[in-house]
């Protein structure tokens, strides 16, 4: 169980009119996440991990001690609530995860170390199997991949990640945590970039017969932190469960509710409804999105711009209409 720390660092929740550093204050929301995790964690006996995110302070160029006494504030708590492991995950530059990991490594407990990333690399160009062996020699005992595009391209770029251990003699664990949504047009910076993100991403959302066929080639790869992000509902993490029964020693419980590679189907009254109960069917099938005048894949913004770039710098004041006029004119005219 992960506790619902994303992004909750001091500064985060205080960037651009976010009043939750004021109102709820960093350490309270830390330390309810925990106590939240570890409570449903006691329901299965699972462990309990804490969570750092990438921080504004990185993004806006102030520096190494800055952006690690941001970290600090959160592991502060982890340590307090007696966290298993710690996850630092979405980060986009390695450069800050190696931060990161370094102020996580002082607790004594394992750390996954996952980036936001696909196969092009980081934001600052280092190459995604540069960015493995970096995160693997900082300390990490798990690296890889988490959010922004979907199973398949996370997976194109762990096997870029594995080549790059492999050949420098690192052993490390690995990790995937793709979307759960299609993202064979994003461009380097991933999902973010296209025009539906966030609030029209449905369209896109995989199968539960994707999951399967991931979850297998994830473990053809070697990776073994095996999951998801966002988009991920509980079906999806129920089908890699499945996928993997075996290899698991098991079925999830979840898997009471229904048959498995849709068998249910033969108590369908509609004979063409029953001809579907195989997995054949499934793994084949090639699903329409019912919307005749939409395209296939989209054009992403592109815009470019990352750490160091004026706009990404933390301020505290809300973003004002003529900021957004300002930001309006630039997608019109282009970066």
């Amino acid at each position: 169980m992960q506790a619902f720390t994303f992004y909750a660092s001091d500064d985060k929740l205080a960037n651009r009119g976010n009043e939750s550093s004021k109102k709820y204050t960093c350490r309270g929301i830390n330390d309810a996440a925990c106590r939240l995790a570890k409570e449903v964690a006691e329901e299965g006996d699972a462990l309990v991990a804490g969570g750092l995110s990438q921080t504004p302070t990185y993004l806006s160029g102030l520096g190494k001690v800055h952006t690690q006494k941001e970290f600090q504030k959160q592991v502060d708590v982890f340590v307090e609530n007696k966290v298993d492991f710690l996850i630092v995950e979405y980060f986009e530059h390695v450069e800050e995860i190696e931060w990161a990991i370094e102020v996580c490594l002082k607790m004594g407990k394992a750390v996954v170390a996952s980036m936001c990333i696909g196969p092009e690399g980081d934001l600052h160009g280092v190459p995604v199997g540069e960015c493995a062996v970096r995160m693997a020699k900082a300390g990490a005992h798990v690296v890889g991949i988490n959010c922004h595009f979907d199973p398949f391209v996370c997976l194109d770029a762990l096997r870029k990640m594995k080549a790059a251990l492999d050949a420098a003699g690192l052993k490390v664990h690995l990790i995937s945590q793709p979307l759960a949504f299609h993202t064979p047009d994003a461009h380097k910076q991933g999902f973010i970039d296209l025009p539906e993100f966030p609030f029209a991403l449905e369209p896109r959302i995989c199968t539960r017969w994707d999951m399967h066929k991931y979850a297998r080639e994830a473990y053809k790869l070697g990776v073994r932190y095996i999951g998801g992000c966002c988009g991920f509902e509980p079906y999806h993490t129920r089908a890699l469960a499945e996928e993997l029964a075996v290899e698991r020693g098991g079925l999830p419980k979840a898997s009471e509710k229904h048959e498995l590679w849709s068998a249910g189907l033969r108590m369908h009254t509609k004979p063409w409804i029953r001809a579907r109960a195989n997995r054949s069917y499934w793994e084949t099938l090639k699903p329409s999105s019912g919307r005749p005048f939409c395209a296939s894949l989209s054009q992403p913004d592109d815009w470019g711009v990352t750490a160091g770039d004026a706009s990404l710098k933390q301020k505290t004041d809300a973003t004002t209409d003529e900021e957004i006029a300002e930001l309006n004119q630039h997608a019109v005219n282009g970066p």
